[in-house]
């Protein structure tokens, strides 16, 4: 089943396939609904997100979490409405609005990245384990200049906020 539906808010779906390798995808509440009846009679799920395609063969997948408004860890993507007359944004603006990260993670990889804004998780990018926002340490000084630190090496004290 093919889904085109992106101009929702995204929530993040954690998957584990049947080999144990777990990975995450943004998806709409559209494409969670495809997914769910993809799941339901084992038919492959197919999805736009962004400019790229996602596939999910659902008799592959030992379990799936939806991570929603009701879920412990929920993290929100919402997309960027573009204005009349601002299609491309210059490449000066992307740049400052760059929020650095540093992930520290147990598996021992270390690096900066980017993020348009900032978190209060992330995802490693060589075990897709999660790394939280360390708030009690600050910025970091990184060669890339200060950064967020995030980290799973030890417990994370994580801010909760009652809506």
């Amino acid at each position: 089943m093919y889904s085109n539906k992106h101009n929702d808010t995204l929530y993040i779906m954690t998957y584990t396939l049947n080999s144990g390798i777990k990975g995450t995808v943004p998806l709409s509440n559209d494409q969670i609904r495809t997914w769910m009846d993809c799941y339901k009679d084992g038919s492959k799920f197919v999805t736009e997100i962004g400019k790229e395609f996602f596939g999910l063969n659902p008799e592959l997948v030992a379990d799936f979490k939806v991570h929603n408004k009701y879920s412990n860890y929920q993290e929100t993507l919402s997309p960027v409405q573009p204005q009349s007359g601002m299609n491309e944004l210059s490449d000066a603006y992307k740049k400052s609005e760059q929020i650095l990260i540093k992930v520290e993670c147990k598996c021992g990889t270390s690096y900066v990245t980017e993020s348009p804004f900032k978190r209060t998780k992330w995802y490693c990018t060589k075990c897709n384990e999660i790394v939280f926002l360390d708030s009690k340490k600050g910025r970091v000084e990184t060669s890339k200049g200060p950064a967020y630190l995030m980290t799973n090496k030890y417990y994370v004290e994580r801010e909760t906020t009652v809506s």
